[in-house]
């Protein structure tokens, strides 16, 4: 199980201050994918609440497919429990600002813990749809399949491989790559239309170039997005720990 109080001292990098109040949450993110791709910004501003400021990189909006695996999910002393705290998840997401906070806009998150969605649909108001989803690594591949299977929305489906490709290292501030990743907040929209924002805390992420091979990915088109082509930017992530706060 990680340190994660030691985690908290690791906080240099970070664009702003961590909260001063008590975190409440953990999980570890693992063998994550980042597949990136750019879009007109009108395209992606019409999909957004009225109240949330989309942001740019160079001029384009970015939207984000993000499978990976999730472990120690869950408050302190319960992140642990079987079919709750260990489970694939597969995320669409692309970047905004409010109040002159940059951080992230969840689109979808298929998970395969019905329980946990309904947790975070509940706590945390995102966007948690139920999926059947397989996660295995062989001979050096990443081989994932995801398949939404949720009551009320558009299902969507992923089927592929990646692996990384180089060495670990760090982004360099003023990037694409940073803009992308080193986000240390999430938005979400409750049901009276307010957004609220999420405080998450890790290091630095530690990123290593990727190779995908996609056999299917529909998993954007239940909000109308088009993936055309090829990823444009691919980052691998072997595990990354996390430490949460309740939404504000």
């Amino acid at each position: 199980m990680p340190d994660w109080s030691a985690l908290l001292k690791q906080h240099e990098h970070r664009p702003y201050p961590l909260p001063d109040r008590p975190w409440r949450m953990t999980m570890s993110w693992l063998d994550l994918l980042f597949a990136h791709w750019s879009f007109p910004p009108e395209v992606i501003r019409a999909l957004l609440p009225p109240n949330l400021t989309l942001d740019t990189f160079e001029g384009r909006a970015w939207v984000g497919v993000v499978p990976f695996r999730m472990e120690n999910v869950g408050p302190p002393g319960l992140n642990w429990l079987p079919g709750v705290s260990a489970f694939p998840e597969l995320n669409v997401r692309t970047y905004v600002v409010h109040e002159g906070k940059p951080g992230v806009w969840f689109f979808s998150l298929d998970a395969a813990s019905m329980l946990a969605v309904q947790a975070a649909r509940l706590g945390f108001h995102l966007p948690y749809f139920y999926a059947h989803m397989r996660c295995e690594e062989r001979e050096g591949w990443i081989h994932y399949e995801s398949e939404r299977d949720h009551t009320g929305v558009q299902s969507g489906s992923f089927v592929g491989r990646y692996r990384p490709v180089g060495e670990v290292y760090h982004s360099a501030p003023g990037t694409l790559e940073a803009w992308l990743t080193e986000r240390y907040c999430l938005y979400a929209a409750n049901r009276k239309g307010q957004i609220r924002r999420g405080e998450i805390h890790h290091v630095q992420w530690p990123l290593q170039r990727a190779e995908a091979e996609t056999q299917t990915c529909t998993v954007t088109q239940a909000w109308g997005i088009e993936l055309v082509g090829q990823p444009e930017t691919l980052h691998f992530v072997k595990r990354l720990d996390v430490v949460a706060w309740l939404l504000e």
